[in-house]
């Protein structure tokens, strides 16, 4: 090798040490990873040193199942998820759920920037996929209690539950409002009547914590015994045409602005960290498609500064049959402003998509950097990059005594009564606690599955008493009533047994089995036999109470 070449060889040498150097030094001491750095430098700071394929990755949300070490190093996946019923192992424990999550985290936390995945799962009635969690009553039975107060400590309850087995995000608060009970997720809704929803709204800083003044808009989560909300399902969710599940609304402006988007303000207000947008059209647009109200409205408009968040599969199902044209929909999802994909049929597709779109200035570079600052600025906000792993420090916190007092509380709260008596003079309730004999009787008298109902431990829930720890309503009857009141269950008698049974009174529990989402569309709202024969058995000999549990009027 001449002198000049050999010279040049070593400069060469030299130019690319250099190179190496320049590419790794910013990463030790980058601003991003610095907490006393403003959070808006330390976003632009991380985006500085992020390639197009750890910008796509971020937006990508996978199924636990799909979270393999190879898919989180190979893709830069920004986060994981429960589905219904996604468990690590059935029954698990607080410390298998933390050592999954944490498993998880560690991968991501080795790739190239070390960005931590958030984690999320649907809590929608309580910590409902985890076993041994305190369930409380869906939404439509708290927006009955009128009870904004009530509804945040659920939410704190809530989140230190979910906290214990290691996550950080819930899919709740559900703010649809449902306008016909016919809809399978009528029960995820507090009320058909706006203003209470717009009450409920409290359960967001009850997960989240209180947002400091002056920050209206801004995401907010105020450390690690508290978690990420998720308002859902944007908008007018509640509103499809004979209250089929995702379905089209089809609705004015006055009543979309009037009746589906106001606690949307609300939960905007209160900081919120994520939005999901809804499986429904509005007046034949899919929602996942909607750029005038995605961008247009939600983030122009009202300043929402959070992550918007596809349904699972949100994208697939914007053409019909469900993945139909899927380069058309990955465009229309992400330019209407989705920051963040849940699930997808084909993950490679997905992202081999996303990328070959932006390449081909298809999307624009200026979406994708809108949709990963939003999701960087919750994962700063949260505290993330600072304490990424979780601990088993609040492990008593999950089915806690505390909490099931709350919930026993919730339930007196949200118990409607419609008649007691043949009239208000003689009322029958309450019963006497000391009486001679007592008969319960009913489908739902004794099954905690079907007290519990959908999403529960299950996304559809389950029928039986082994599905999780919890009191079945003939249980409390059993431990309410004097010592000396016998107490007699038959769950389904025929005249004779009631006739010759000598009774005083009678409880009757009947009402809806599990359902969850368009399983539960129901044009027949009357309550399934052998219900309606039970009462016809029962209350023809005998003073009797019926209890109906249902997710909407029947």
């Amino acid at each position: 090798m001449g002198s000049l070449s050999y010279l040049l060889y070593k400069l060469g040498l030299l130019l690319l040490c250099c190179s190496v150097a320049a590419n790794n030094e910013p990463l030790a001491n980058a601003k991003y990873k610095d907490p006393k750095e403003p959070l808006e430098v330390r976003i632009e700071d991380l985006m500085s040193h992020m390639t197009l394929e750890e910008k796509i990755g971020q937006m990508v949300q996978v199924e636990r199942v799909n979270a393999t070490t190879k898919v989180i190093k190979n893709y830069f996946i920004g986060s994981v998820f429960s589905s219904g019923g996604s468990v690590p192992t059935p029954n698990a424990s607080t410390e298998a759920w933390v050592n999954m999550v944490n498993e998880i985290q560690k991968t991501a936390l080795s790739t190239r920037l070390g960005i931590p995945i958030i984690y999320g799962i649907d809590a929608v009635h309580g910590h409902n996929n985890a076993y041994n969690a305190t369930i409380f009553p869906h939404n439509i039975g708290l927006g009955v209690t009128r009870d904004p107060g009530l509804v945040k400590r659920i939410g704190e309850a809530t989140a230190l539950e979910v906290r214990a087995t290691g996550v950080q995000y819930v899919f709740a608060p559900c703010i649809a409002v449902c306008r016909d009970p016919r809809w399978g997720r009528c029960y995820e809704s507090y009320s058909e009547d706006h203003r209470i929803v717009q009450q409920m709204t409290k359960i967001i800083p009850g997960l989240q914590g209180d947002l400091p003044t002056g920050q209206n808009g801004v995401p907010f989560i105020a450390g690690k015994t508290k978690v990420a909300a998720c308002a859902k399902h944007f908008v007018g969710d509640g509103g499809t045409l004979r209250g089929i599940n995702a379905n089209d609304t089809v609705v004015n402006t006055n009543g979309l602005l009037g009746i589906h988007m106001p606690a949307y303000y609300d939960a905007v207000n209160k900081g919120v960290a994520t939005i999901m947008v809804s499986y429904s059209s509005l007046n034949g647009l899919k929602m996942h498609a909607n750029k005038k109200l995605i961008t247009g409205f939600l983030k122009n408009k009202l300043k929402f500064k959070g992550i918007v968040i596809s349904d699972y599969l949100g994208i697939d199902q914007i053409a019909t049959p469900l993945h139909a044209n899927y380069s058309h929909s990955d465009y229309a999802g992400i330019t209407a402003g989705l920051d963040m994909i849940m699930g997808s049929s084909n993950l490679t597709e997905l992202i081999d998509e996303l990328t070959s779109q932006v390449k081909r200035n298809l999307i624009p570079m200026s979406r994708i950097e809108d949709a990963v600052k939003r999701i960087l600025r919750v994962k700063f906000t949260m505290g993330l990059f600072e304490d990424p792993m979780a601990d088993h420090s609040l492990a008593n916190q999950l089915g806690s005594k505390e909490h099931r007092e709350l919930a026993r509380e919730a339930v007196r709260k949200s118990l409607v009564l419609l008649k007691n008596g043949e009239n208000a003079d003689t009322p029958l309730l309450p019963l006497p606690k000391k009486t001679n004999k007592i008969l319960v009787a009913g489908t739902h008298s004794d099954n905690l599955g079907y007290q519990c109902g959908g999403w529960t431990i299950t996304w559809q829930g389950l029928k039986g008493n082994n599905l999780t720890i919890g009191t079945t309503i003939l249980a409390a009857v059993n431990k309410t009533v004097d010592p000396t009141t016998k107490v007699i269950y038959n769950q389904n008698p025929d005249t004779n047994f009631v006739k010759s049974g000598d009774f005083d009174y009678a409880i009757v529990v009947v009402g809806e089995t599990p359902y969850a989402e368009g399983d539960g569309d129901n044009t027949n709202l009357t309550i399934a036999e052998p219900g309606p024969s039970t009462i016809e058995n029962v209350c023809g000999s005998v003073k009797c109470v019926v209890v109906v549990v249902s997710g909407r009027p029947v």
